[in-house]
């Protein structure tokens, strides 16, 4: 399934994980971010960079501001200060259609799924701004409309295999265990075929078998397709396993930034999490 174009970086960017895939340059910058409600500073001043084709975590302990950080980048809210620069393109404000538009999905920590519908209408919802059919044809579902919801239902088909879930295609997500509304949340936010795309704890709540399912599908969407990904999550071991780099909120101000290795031995980082001095 061909989800993304892999473009090879210029020589000198670095590369790693693996033979198929490197990370290239730089694809999302964030500049100077401070978001408020109110009187109540959910980000200040943060600066931040994600590479294409990277894994890039975003941790910190709770109320630390990271889904709002991801709330900035895909538009859901509009911080008062700074800007987002996507490809080289400058925004001081991003829309969440904008965002979509622009090859950026997103999973929730909460699951937004659609529980009447089936796996299978789920994820096609994710192809939504792929039609290109108007509401009169897809509602008469005749000539061109009907050919281009065949090719949508083929690539939803496309990944109900590669995430393993053909047996229950047709079931109900409200059906289906925490862990399998988990993984199909993903499949509709890749049936968007993104660039770039955001996941919100994507293991919250998961068993140890569910969690290392998920980190193998995080890993091979990564690799197989070179997608680049942002992701929140509060279990070390799989961000320390998983990541390229990682950033470090708390408090709504930034505290670390960098390799895991790196971001492991930061005294400030281990302060707020351990909340002891050393």
């Amino acid at each position: 399934m061909n989800m993304n174009e892999l473009k090879e970086p210029a020589d000198n960017e670095p590369g790693t994980k693996g033979p198929a895939r490197k990370i290239g340059p730089v694809i999302l910058d964030l500049n100077n971010i401070s978001l408020s409600f109110g009187g109540v500073k959910a980000l200040t001043d943060i600066s931040f960079n994600v590479r294409r084709h990277e894994i890039r975590a975003i941790i910190g302990p709770n109320g630390a501001g990271k889904s709002s950080m991801l709330n900035v980048i895909n538009g859901v809210y509009r911080p008062q200060q700074g800007e987002i620069v996507l490809r080289g393109e400058h925004r001081k404000n991003m829309d969440c259609y904008s965002a979509a538009k622009a090859g950026i999905a997103r999973t929730f920590q909460n699951i937004a799924l659609f529980k009447g519908m089936t796996v299978l209408d789920n994820i096609m919802t994710g192809r939504n701004l792929k039609m290109k059919s108007n509401f009169l044809m897809q509602a008469l579902y005749w000539g061109p409309a009907r050919r281009e919801e065949m090719a949508h239902r083929e690539k939803a088909e496309e990944i109900i295999d590669f995430l393993e879930i053909q047996a229950i295609r047709k079931t109900p997500v409200g059906r289906l265990p925490y862990g399998l509304q988990k993984r199909v949340e993903l499949g509709r936010a890749l049936a968007a075929e993104p660039d770039i795309l955001l996941l919100d704890e994507p293991m919250a709540g998961m068993n140890v078998e569910e969690k290392q399912d998920m980190c193998r599908f995080i890993l091979d969407v990564n690799d197989q397709f070179g997608t680049t990904i942002v992701l929140i999550e509060h279990d070390m071991g799989v961000v320390m396993d998983i990541s390229d780099r990682v950033v470090v909120l708390d408090y709504g101000k930034k505290i670390g930034d960098g390799t895991p290795d790196e971001v492991r031995s930061n005294q400030d980082v281990i302060n707020a999490y351990l909340g002891v001095a050393h």
